[in-house]
């Protein structure tokens, strides 16, 4: 497929496509006019690179584990790494997660607040 199609498929800008091709994170046959033509595994791909970046990992770091995400080739040092970064990313889980009571606290404050006309407080931290 070429790159606008796998774009379109994929939620990710041309320009996106083109910088992973750029960080070794993914590769496209070209044809003799030069435009990327692109195998259908690569959905897939782009699809774990967003999800990866999303969990925190930077281009370096996904490199380095791709790896075994294509030809399921690991090493002990890969493992050890692999198991790194999901601690990493049960780390911004829990971030996370009291980022999410805390913006339920403001909710439910500021519910109160225009039902009742009670300043806003969650907890013990003024929201004004």
């Amino acid at each position: 497929m070429r790159v606008g199609e796998l774009a379109a498929r994929t939620g990710v800008s041309v320009r996106a496509l083109r910088y992973y091709e750029e960080q070794n994170l993914l590769s496209a046959e070209r044809s003799p006019s030069g435009q990327r033509h692109y195998q259908e595994s690569a959905v897939d791909r782009v699809q774990l690179i967003q999800q990866l970046y999303a969990a925190g990992l930077s281009s370096k770091t996904i490199v380095e584990l791709m790896p075994c995400v294509i030809d399921g080739q690991a090493t002990p040092a890969l493992l050890k790494r692999l198991a790194a970064e999901r601690e990493h990313v049960d780390q911004r889980v829990t971030e996370l997660t009291r980022a999410r009571d805390r913006l339920d606290s403001v909710i439910t404050a500021a519910t109160g607040n225009m039902i009742t006309g009670t300043p806003c407080r969650a907890g013990n931290n003024r929201l004004a």
